[in-house]
């Protein structure tokens, strides 16, 4: 089983800055990618951002695209990884609980069914 731990959130105003952090512990894996998606009130989960394990390639949704930056941390045992998400030029539309998810299975990191793990969340919001 995989634990995610998600910290980083709180209140800002827009055209700041914050940065998530998910750190993955538990079992070990060497092919384990992780996302973030967000959900406001009323809205459904969206994907944001995804880190590959295997290369490193990212994807972003276009709202976010050129604003956000995904990265990660991945020690060499792979007994512990950690992701970031740096998010710039924060818009109240931003304002969401920020869900950190891990995925072994095949498919898409775009889509949520794919993903096998998720944290708790961590509410950022966005003051104008």
């Amino acid at each position: 089983q995989v634990q995610l731990v998600e910290s980083g959130g709180g209140l800002v105003q827009a055209g700041g800055s914050l940065r998530l952090s998910c750190a993955a512990s538990g079992r070990t894996f060497s092919n384990l990618s992780m996302g973030w998606f967000r959900q406001a009130p009323g809205k459904e989960r969206e994907f944001v951002a995804a880190i590959t394990w295997s290369d490193g390639t990212t994807y972003y949704a276009d709202s976010v695209k050129g604003r956000f930056t995904i990265s990660r941390d991945n020690a060499k045992n792979n007994a512990k990884n950690v992701q970031y998400l740096q998010m710039n030029s924060l818009k109240p539309e931003d304002t969401a609980v920020y869900y950190c998810a891990g995925k072994v299975s095949r498919g898409s990191v775009r889509y949520r069914p794919n993903y096998d793990y998720w944290g708790q969340g961590t509410q950022v919001t966005v003051s104008s």
